[in-house]
């Protein structure tokens, strides 16, 4: 038998032991709610009465403004790496980030367009 396959074998066994005893303390020491009311009520942030009617339908609008935000940050994602190879990338890296940002700048437009942007 090899020294790793013996080194796994603990590791892995360590560890299912580690997640037992987690799971067993908490069996123990976390907190009991014996009323059974009180442990199917609401408990929100703190909150154990809400108010208002939860309910409640949002715009289409948020929604909207939510994916244009995600669209925009994940463009922050590719631009980050291109600007830190910026001079090994040359003029085609150059030429292909400018595509890049010009689509997404075609987008903002569109979004512009629809008034999507806009908030009531």
């Amino acid at each position: 038998m090899s020294t790793e396959l013996i080194l796994a074998s603990v590791i892995f066994i360590s560890i299912g032991c580690i997640l037992v005893g987690v799971f067993v303390l908490t069996k123990f020491i976390g907190p009991r709610n014996a009323d059974p009311e009180m442990k199917n009520t609401v408990y929100e942030s703190g909150v154990s009465n809400p108010v208002g009617n939860t309910n409640i339908r949002f715009s289409v609008k948020f929604y909207l403004v939510a994916i244009s935000f995600l669209l925009f940050d994940v463009e922050i994602v590719f631009m980050f790496p291109w600007a830190v190879n910026v001079l090994e990338l040359g003029y085609t890296g150059l030429i292909k980030m400018f595509v890049f940002v010009g689509l997404l700048f075609l987008g903002l437009i569109y979004m512009y367009k629809k008034k999507a942007l806009e908030w009531d």
